[in-house]
């Protein structure tokens, strides 16, 4: 592996977490034949561990109850708006903004990127308390994503977004999404419309890896048909 600029040291030490390396996928036995061969097909599905717990926070929070498009435009602008230029060979690529420059940010510069004023004000609380946050690094993960949950704005969905990505967390379930409980009722018990309280019910026999089960599932594609257009995208800048 190599690595550039002022973090390439820390990079290289957390290499193995960052690709999967110590993830125990090998303790993953399902007794469904769905997800038995989902498995089997997807050999490199990994869960891995950033160890950027602020980062994963700020996407997050970036999502919550927009379409994912409206989200990632905003990510998009926030990266060339207060991130710098990635070290390195290859340019056009961006640091993702420091805590420190998040929080000096007014809700204001956030109305720009086309994000309003509740989940502006949810990221730089989360840049203001970054440290804290960071804090569930060294902690259980059923601790973890309560630490996470201390941090008002950050609900059970947000702070299982970000123990998958940040802790590697191979359980945890984004409760109040959208399109999950459809999709997991549907590819395990054929049930067109499901509801949070039904997805856990079955992801329930696969505790220790309900968010393995759920990344087999959406890399598959298994979805009920659609039976309505998608979420229309928002200008909040001409609000």
């Amino acid at each position: 592996m190599e690595a550039w600029g002022p973090g390439a040291g820390w990079l290289v030490d957390r290499a193995p977490a960052l690709i999967g390396e110590l993830d125990e996928r090998e303790s993953f036995q399902p007794d469904s034949p769905l997800l038995r061969e989902l498995h089997r097909r997807n050999p490199g599905l990994r869960m891995c561990r950033t160890e950027a717990v602020f980062e994963a926070a700020a996407a997050s929070i970036l999502e919550q109850r927009v379409p994912g498009a409206e989200a990632w435009h905003a990510w998009r602008a926030l990266l060339w708006d207060l991130g710098e230029p990635a070290p390195g060979p290859r340019p056009g690529l961006r640091v993702p903004p420091s805590a420190g420059a998040v929080a000096a940010a007014t809700h204001i510069v956030f109305h720009r990127y086309g994000v309003e004023r509740r989940r502006a004000e949810t990221i730089r609380r989360a840049a203001f308390h970054a440290a804290r946050l960071e804090e569930a690094l060294e902690m259980p993960l059923d601790e973890a994503r309560t630490r996470l949950r201390t941090l008002p704005g950050m609900g059970h969905w947000t702070a299982a977004e970000v123990a998958v990505v940040a802790l590697g967390d191979p359980d945890a379930v984004s409760v109040g999404d959208y399109h999950l409980p459809h999709m997991v009722s549907w590819a395990l018990a054929g049930e067109r419309r499901g509801t949070d309280e039904r997805m856990l019910e079955l992801l329930e026999p696969y505790r220790g890896h309900r968010a393995r089960v759920l990344r087999l599932l959406l890399a598959s594609g298994l979805a009920p048909p659609r039976r309505g257009p998608r979420m229309p995208l928002r200008d909040v800048a001409r609000m």
